[in-house]
């Protein structure tokens, strides 16, 4: 009020008119005198009255015809469609679940059995009862669809069941007497009505027989004729002053070739001492002749079987022919007096060492892939092959006959190894597992098999008859030990070589110091058994090294075969 009082325009008026305005503006003001000052006071509402949303209206749509919007419209209001009637279903139809197979149904004035009952009979006779006629009106119930089938099933529905005459049945044969051995039929007899296939005629079976007699002549394999065995001796004598044969284990060597005893210490080859050629076509595999190791026998991709001097002029003495493709896997028996050939024609041959005749022939019309004969001196009439259709046959070479399958791997079986003093043997296959099978029990009694393990198709066992060393195709020569339930040791793994793809074989030095493989590259790898370190690595072969054999008695000389069609002696 003081600011009002001493306010005072600029243009040049009264005094008179100043005070006029004061007065006027303090008219509606009531004012209370406290003291020397003047203070206004004003009447205040707690709560007034505020507009809520749904008094203003925020769903409010604008109409398409509106040429002037009176307000600042929200973006959800300019873009909404156009406003209609609201569905008066729309709730219903989202919260509701389904009440029928084809979606929704409101409830009606008949229940909804009748209503599952009617539509399931169009469904199945194409006929229904007509929903749109009262039937308490007309006597007999309207039918919409198929009439003809409604007037046939006497207007049935699917849950009435169609009355079964005693003449729809089907008759059967009886006979229940269990006595009647012959005749008894119990509940299989046929159906008196039942139709069986009726034998051909004479004329019939002969036109039949006809046919098939054609088709057996264009289809007709002709039975493959083993291969004529021949042998070829390419020394002078085949026996020497004393009437000897070249499988006399020779004294003058300067090792006693019939000791039992390995080396005590052996040493790493480092030198070419000598080559043996006369094969074709690459190797496939080399074994020492038993004990002495003074005779060398190959089989070949050639066909072919060799058998070599290891001492004195180092010659070849005798070569075996008589399979007609390539030659698989050989083995001797304990005396060395015998071998055994498998080859890809599909036959096991059984031949006399020193006279080159072939003895006996055994198929099973599937490729063997090894072949192995019992070790055990009262059975070496037995001997067991692993083929190529997941099996491992056992023959007896005395009746010819096979007395023994195995029938438990999912690949082709590969290599076949007697352990545990030949009670049992572990066969390995392309199905990537070990089985392990006590002889003559056709179930194997342990399966070795995991995820990260590879096909091993070469196996051989240690000196000491306590390790198997397994070349497995990821490029690893895998350790199991025999003894301790053939327990897997994952710490002694021999790496640094690459064979996938390749059985390259694996061996043992006599006292157990060094283990040695062959390589895709030709190369021989020599590493120290006990701290699986590669001690040793050299060029061996211009192809594939497939087969590696260190010498029973010698401290450092090792045999190696190629698929060059070479093998060479290493000191």
């Amino acid at each position: 009020m003081l600011a009002l009082q001493d306010y005072a325009s600029d243009s040049s008026g009264s005094e008179e008119e100043s005070k006029e305005t004061i007065e006027e503006l303090t008219a509606h003001l009531k004012p209370v005198q406290s003291g020397k000052s003047l203070v206004s006071t004003q009447k205040l509402n707690a709560a007034p009255l505020v507009i809520t949303k749904e008094d203003v209206g925020v769903q409010r749509h604008l109409d398409i015809t509106t040429k002037e919007v009176k307000y600042n419209p929200k973006f959800e209001e300019m873009f909404a469609p156009q406003v209609g009637p609201s569905n008066p279903f729309k709730t219903q139809q989202m919260l509701a679940k389904k009440n029928m197979i084809s979606g929704y149904a409101e409830n009606a004035h008949f229940n909804q059995f009748q209503f599952e009952n009617q539509r399931r009979t169009f469904t199945s006779y194409g006929y229904a009862v007509d929903p749109s006629v009262d039937v308490q009106v007309s006597s007999e119930p309207p039918i919409v669809g198929d009439r003809v089938a409604a007037d046939d099933s006497k207007g049935l529905t699917v849950f009435e069941a169609m009355p079964k005459r005693p003449e729809d049945k089907r008759k059967r044969l009886r006979n229940s007497d269990a006595g009647d051995v012959e005749g008894y039929l119990g509940p299989w007899g046929k159906f008196v009505d039942e139709k069986t296939v009726m034998k051909p005629s004479e004329d019939e079976q002969k036109e039949l027989d006809e046919i098939l007699a054609k088709r057996s002549k264009t289809n007709k394999q002709t039975e493959e004729k083993t291969a004529e065995e021949k042998t070829t001796l390419h020394i002078k004598d085949a026996y020497d002053y004393q009437g000897r044969s070249y499988l006399h284990i020779p004294q003058d060597v300067g090792v006693n070739l019939k000791s039992e005893e390995p080396p005590e210490k052996c040493f790493l080859p480092k030198k070419h001492i000598h080559t043996w050629t006369g094969h074709t076509k690459g190797l496939s595999a080399i074994r020492w002749f038993p004990v002495s190791a003074h005779l060398l026998l190959s089989c070949s991709m050639d066909c072919k079987i060799k058998i070599w001097e290891v001492y004195n002029e180092r010659r070849c003495i005798r070569t075996y022919t008589g399979h007609k493709q390539a030659v698989r896997d050989i083995t001797f028996n304990n005396e060395g007096t015998e071998f055994l050939s498998c080859g890809y024609d599909r036959y096991c041959k059984l031949w006399d060492t020193e006279t080159g005749e072939c003895k006996s022939r055994f198929s099973s019309r599937k490729v063997p892939y090894c072949v192995k004969f019992h070790p055990e001196p009262d059975k070496q009439h037995l001997f067991v092959a692993g083929t190529s259709d997941k099996k491992i046959v056992c023959w007896d070479i005395r009746s010819g006959e096979i007395v023994q399958e195995y029938d438990r791997h999912l690949g082709a079986v590969n290599t076949i190894t007697f352990v545990d003093q030949n009670r049992r043997f572990v066969s390995s296959s392309d199905d990537k597992s070990l089985r392990v099978w006590e002889w003559d029990i056709p179930v194997d009694f342990k399966y070795i098999a995991d995820p990260s393990m590879h096909s091993m198709p070469a196996v051989t066992l240690s000196p000491n008859g306590k390790w198997l060393a397994c070349q497995s195709m990821d490029n690893k020569v895998s350790i199991f030990n025999v003894l301790n339930r053939f327990k897997y040791m994952r710490k002694k793994t021999f790496t640094g070589h690459m064979v996938a793809g390749y059985a390259c074989n694996v061996d043992f030095s006599p006292d157990m110091s060094y283990i040695i493989s062959g390589d895709a590259d030709g190369k021989l790898y020599v590493w120290d058994w006990k701290t699986t370190k590669l001690y040793s690595k050299f060029k061996a072969h211009d192809d594939v090294c497939i087969s590696v054999l260190w010498h029973p008695h010698e401290t450092s000389k090792v045999a190696t075969a190629g698929w060059d069609g070479i093998i060479k002696y290493w000191d």
